[in-house]
């Protein structure tokens, strides 16, 4: 059988750090479906991380700065009216599916 050689990958801090508090938050397996990453590289980077204390405040600090109240809450009226544009985007295709599938009949 032929060997199929995979190149190395090497991650910044940042995307480590990143990863690490995601698969805290919503487990290895989803973050490793989400990040793209087998979830054993994924798994032993977040135990390395916690082990070496690289998740410190001074670090996740640095990899995601502080934003103000008055940010997020302008990001999140943003994200509101995305939402419902695109709830609305849905129920007028579903609308015109409905239509055309009809004429098909």
């Amino acid at each position: 059988m032929t060997e199929h050689k995979v190149a190395k990958r090497q991650y910044t801090e940042e995307y480590k750090i990143e990863s690490a508090r995601l698969a805290h938050s919503v487990g290895i397996n989803e973050a490793s479906r989400r990040r793209g990453e087998p979830s054993a590289t994924l798994g032993n980077g977040a135990r390395r991380l916690a082990a070496s204390r690289l998740v410190s405040d001074d670090v996740t600090q640095r990899a995601m700065p502080a934003r103000s109240v008055s940010e997020l809450e302008a990001e999140n009226a943003r994200l509101r009216k995305e939402l419902a544009s695109a709830r609305l985007d849905a129920e007028i295709l579903g609308k015109a599916t409905a239509y055309f599938a009809k004429g098909l009949r």
